[in-house]
């Protein structure tokens, strides 16, 4: 897709997990997340870098009509429920971020573990961060990005003209669209 177009199917790059501990309600916000984002016509993308931890993001969206695609090594073998989720396979890690940088309009953080936290981070910056004009939205719930959002404000504010339009938070998955269109609407 060329340039940060909004389209009536944007490509949202999704990064969650609920492996780890946390918060037990992650499973149950992928869910709702999947469906909510589904409906409203986006196509998931999914990084599955060593193993695919948005599997109830990925149940939900594909139940609610909506389109995902996994991007993934060639040993990636897909849970027997997501065989038919249609998967690119690259072998290099690095290319595999950059083909979801490639792919993706916004970047999406639902709360889940360091390590899709840290995916999405390399993922965004592989794209070209602020740069590349292409926003991450952070689903704030019980403050799982707390900490980014005061690396934004300190540090990304001063860095990157419009920054509150490159990383734009919300507390509460209802929300989640509104800040999706709001930012791609910007961005474009």
């Amino acid at each position: 897709m060329a340039g940060n177009v909004v389209s009536a199917h944007p490509a949202l790059a999704v990064f969650a997990s609920d492996k780890g501990p946390g918060d037990a309600e992650r499973a149950p916000i992928m869910t709702q997340a999947g469906t909510i984002l589904a409906r409203h016509g986006a196509r998931l993308i999914c990084l599955a870098d060593e193993t695919l931890d948005a599997i109830p993001l990925i149940t939900s969206a594909r139940a609610a009509g909506g389109e995902v695609l996994i991007v993934a090594d060639a040993d990636f073998v897909a849970p027997p429920a997501l065989s038919d989720v249609p998967v690119e396979r690259i072998d290099d890690p690095e290319a595999r971020i950059r083909r979801v940088g490639e792919l993706a309009q916004v970047f999406v953080g639902l709360p889940g573990s360091l390590a899709s936290a840290a995916a999405l981070y390399r993922t965004w910056v592989r794209a070209g961060a602020g740069a590349s004009n292409k926003p991450v939205v952070l689903l704030n719930h019980h403050r799982a990005f707390e900490a980014m959002r005061g690396m934004a404000t300190d540090v990304l504010s001063h860095s990157t003209s419009h920054a509150d339009r490159v990383v734009v938070f919300t507390d509460n998955v209802d929300d989640l669209w509104n800040k999706v269109s709001w930012a791609l609407s910007v961005a474009a």
